[in-house]
């Protein structure tokens, strides 16, 4: 990834966190990606890619805290994307949550 460009990778991981096939996911991805992603330092940009190639329901029970995310995950980065699941989470009407 590292030939691309820099804007190159951050459309392609607003792509990849808008589009991952779980709707629950998608909704908390995208907009975290589209808020944060452009103020991320590589290191962070890096552990957000590879929180993308978890899968789905993996990470959505880690966000949804329904269990532990395991340590390779649990970075400070997760816990501001985790944080951001709450907010969205606590926003959303009742009657339209899934958990």
């Amino acid at each position: 990834m590292s030939d691309a460009s820099p804007e190159a990778r951050l459309k392609r991981l607003s792509f990849r966190a808008w589009r991952r096939g779980f709707r629950e996911a998608d909704l908390i991805l995208g907009p975290f990606a589209d808020l944060n992603s452009g103020a991320m330092d590589e290191a962070e940009l890096s552990e957000f890619e590879r929180l993308l190639e978890a899968p789905d329901q993996d990470l959505y029970g880690w966000l949804m805290g329904r269990e532990p995310a395991p340590a390779e995950y649990d970075t400070p980065l997760f816990a501001r994307l985790k944080a951001f699941a709450a907010d969205a989470h606590a926003a959303t009407p009742e009657h339209l949550r899934g958990s």
